[in-house]
C-alpha cells in the first residue's frame, strides 16, 4: 500500500467511513480524484487533493461553507484534514445539468432558471473577505494563453502580445471593470446539480467552487450560457439575459468583453491540457468554444479585438486540431 493510500485509510477510520466501499468517480481538469463511499444506507464524497497541487483544499472548504452560509447548496464538509488534501464531502448525486439536459433537453430553461436565481442571491450576498481582485489587463493577461498555448500549438509560432494585450485590456476597461461581486468561474452544468428535493434557489447544487474570487457580475453568467462542453439553445439565453438583467442590470457589451475573454482563456488552456497534461480529449470542444468567441467579437465593443484576432489566431480546422493533438505527450489517461 502506498503512503498515499495509508493515509486516505487512516482519514476514512478517523472520520467513521473507514469500512465503506469505495468506487471511482469521473474528475474534471485538475489533479484531484473522487470517490464515492458507501456505508450501509449512507453515502458520501472522497475528495483526494494532494499536497503541491494547483487547488487549495482550505479554499475549498472556506467556499464551500461560504456559500451554504448564504443559502446555496454547496456540499457540506464532514471532514477535512487540510495538510494531507483529504476532504469528505456530502453526496449530493449523480444528477448533473449537462446529464439531465442530454436526457432531456426541454428542461433546459426550468434548470438555468433557478441556476441563474442562485447566481443572483450570490452576487446579493455579501463576499468572504480576501478573496483576489484582479484588474482589467490582469483579466487581459490572462486571456494570453490563447496566443501561449494554442496559436502557438497551432502554428509553431508564439505571437506577439502587445496589440492583443492592449486591445483587449482596453475593452475590458471600459465595458467590463464596475463593482465586483464574487464569481465562482467554473459555473456551467458539469458543475451544477439538480436537487429537486430541496426549494427555491437551493435546487441547484454546486460543484468546483475552490478558485471563487472578485469580478464582474456576467462573468459567472458567461460561464454557464458560453458553455464549452455543451451548446445552450438560443431562446435559453435570451431568456436567462433577460432574467439576469432584470436584477443585474449588466450590459450586453459586458456579456460579449467577458465572453470574449474567457473563450480565449480556455483556448489556450485547453490546448494546454493537451499539450502538458496529455489529455487531448478537450480538443474537439475547441471549435465550439471558437464559435462562441467568434459571436462575441461582432459587438462594436470589440471591433480591435477582433481585428488582432483576425490577425494572430488561426481557426481551429480539422488539419489545426490534428496538429495539436499529435504534440500531446503520452498519457495513462489516453
Amino acid at each position: 500500500m502506498s503512503d498515499r493510500s495509508q493515509a486516505i485509510a487512516a482519514f476514512l477510520a478517523q472520520a467513521g467511513w473507514g469500512a465503506a466501499t469505495r468506487t471511482h468517480l469521473a474528475g474534471d481538469a485538475s489533479d484531484r480524484r473522487y470517490e464515492r463511499l458507501r456505508l450501509g444506507a449512507a453515502t458520501a464524497v472522497l475528495m483526494d487533493n494532494p499536497p503541491g497541487g494547483a487547488d487549495d483544499p482550505a479554499a475549498f472548504v472556506a467556499m464551500a461553507r461560504h456559500l451554504r452560509g448564504v443559502g446555496l447548496s454547496a456540499p457540506e464538509v464532514l471532514h477535512a484534514d487540510l495538510t494531507r488534501g483529504l476532504i469528505l464531502l456530502e453526496d449530493l448525486g449523480d444528477d448533473l445539468y449537462a446529464r439531465l439536459l442530454a436526457n432531456d433537453p426541454s428542461r433546459e430553461i426550468e434548470l438555468y432558471s433557478v441556476a441563474v436565481d442562485a447566481l443572483l442571491h450570490l452576487q446579493a450576498s455579501p463576499a468572504p473577505p480576501g478573496l483576489p481582485d484582479l484588474t482589467a489587463r490582469d483579466w487581459a493577461t490572462a486571456a494570453g494563453f490563447a496566443l501561449d498555448w494554442y496559436a502557438f500549438a497551432a502554428t509553431g509560432v508564439r505571437p506577439d502580445p502587445v496589440a492583443f494585450q492592449a486591445s483587449l485590456g482596453a475593452a475590458l476597461q471600459t465595458h467590463a471593470d464596475g463593482p465586483r461581486v464574487l464569481i465562482l468561474r467554473d459555473f456551467h452544468a458539469e458543475n451544477l446539480l439538480w436537487l429537486p428535493g430541496r426549494a427555491g434557489l437551493a435546487r441547484a447544487g454546486v460543484l468546483d467552487f475552490q478558485l471563487g474570487q472578485m469580478g464582474q457580475p456576467a462573468y459567472d453568467l458567461v460561464s454557464l450560457l458560453q458553455d464549452a462542453r455543451r451548446d445552450v439553445a438560443l431562446a435559453t439565453e435570451t431568456a436567462m439575459l433577460a432574467r439576469f438583467a432584470g436584477q443585474a442590470g449588466d450590459s450586453a457589451a459586458a456579456y460579449a468583453v467577458l465572453g470574449t475573454q474567457r473563450a480565449l482563456r480556455i483556448l489556450g488552456i485547453f490546448a494546454r491540457l493537451a499539450l502538458v497534461a496529455g489529455k487531448p480529449g478537450y480538443l474537439p470542444m475547441i471549435p465550439r468554444v471558437w464559435g462562441q468567441l467568434q459571436r462575441n467579437l461582432t459587438h462594436p465593443a470589440l471591433a480591435d479585438v477582433r481585428a488582432v484576432c483576425d490577425r494572430l489566431l488561426p481557426e481551429p480546422t480539422p488539419d489545426v486540431l490534428t496538429r495539436i493533438a499529435r504534440q500531446c505527450p503520452p498519457s495513462p489517461s489516453r
